[in-house]
């Protein structure tokens, strides 16, 4: 490679790292003069990468948004940071579209990567381990995902096809209010105008969105992730279960997360240290009780059941159980 056509490729990688660079900066980087510079930012116009200039008393040179992707050069650790984040967003569910875009990714940048960058992805690939199996998850396609992520931006309504478990499809409208992914699924939050209702609903069941006229506001201290944690804590199963149990927020989540169980919280009594242990009250909705008294038993502190009786009977034959098994060693 000849050294002007390094320089070029150069340019393009300060370029791609963002933001406007300085003429004198990007000279000094090259090794060039100004003037230099702005031959090579022609060439890179001839290629039909969208270089523009930004004048003023901090102007220089910037990449713009272009009708298609120019070359992106990405330094041995850029590479492997997109490399491994491909693999590891396709284990966790986090890919979109259908299963193929990220391999196909994955392949274009593998298939450039100098030999060294690729004896280093093979090292960490081949030592690599998870202590999860891979999850199968239905991922939502890529022109679900960005017309829902636009009205979300821009507080747009959306009338959106969803089809739910049972394989019924309806037409919805929805103000989005954001996207949440949890547990390899992706959903979005909102609230549907016709009901008045919060709705939290599965991205991959989405199939067609298109945006309405108008606009909506977001009630004041929303938080999507946390709408999404308490609907799967609040859902509509057959048990509610209510607890008591004395310990600190962390200890009680270390088994009990917040995708499980609910902890409204009382205030603190004036003048206790807010981190202290503490009765507090634990609500749930689970539709099965069987794996309740392991979990409780794990926590290791105290706790009172308020309902429902059934749990107390399981918790008690679980005591006896391990009475049992601790007198017979």
């Amino acid at each position: 490679m000849s050294r002007p056509t390094g320089r070029v490729l150069t340019l393009l990688e300060l370029l791609q790292s963002g933001g406007v660079r300085p003429v004198a900066e990007l000279a000094d980087r090259l090794g060039v003069d100004g003037r230099t510079v702005r031959r090579y930012v022609g060439h890179l116009i001839d290629l039909d990468v969208p270089v523009e200039a930004v004048g003023g008393r901090y102007g220089g040179y910037r990449l713009a948004p272009g009708h298609r992707l120019p070359p992106l050069m990405l330094g041995d650790d850029e590479a492997l940071a997109v490399l491994l984040g491909l693999v590891a967003g396709r284990r966790a569910g986090l890919t979109t579209a259908a299963g193929t875009a990220g391999e196909t990714a994955a392949a274009k940048v593998r298939r450039v990567l100098p030999r060294h960058v690729a004896r280093r992805l093979d090292t960490v690939l081949e030592s690599l381990a998870f202590t999860s199996a891979p999850g199968e998850f239905a991922t939502p396609d890529a022109e679900v995902l960005l017309p829902v992520a636009d009205a979300v931006r821009h507080r747009r309504p959306l009338s959106i096809a969803y089809r739910d478990r049972h394989g019924r499809r309806s037409e919805r409208t929805l103000h989005a209010y954001g996207i949440v992914a949890h547990a390899g699924r992706w959903y979005v939050t909102g609230r549907d105008p016709g009901t008045e209702q919060d709705r939290t609903l599965r991205l991959d069941r989405i199939e067609g969105a298109r945006p309405l006229p108008g606009s909506f506001g977001v009630p004041a201290g929303t938080d999507p992730a946390q709408r999404v944690l308490d609907g799967f804590a609040t859902a509509e199963y057959q048990y509610a279960v209510t607890l008591r149990i004395h310990g600190t927020v962390e200890q009680i989540r270390a088994g009990l997360p917040a995708s499980v169980a609910r902890l409204p919280e009382p205030p603190p009594a004036k003048g206790a240290d807010p981190s202290a242990e503490r009765w507090l009250r634990v609500e749930l909705r689970v539709a099965e009780l069987a794996w309740l008294p392991p979990v409780l038993a794990s926590l290791d502190r105290p706790f009172v059941i308020e309902r429902p009786a059934e749990l107390r009977e399981l918790v008690t034959a679980l005591a006896d159980r391990l009475a049992a098994c601790a007198r017979n060693t």
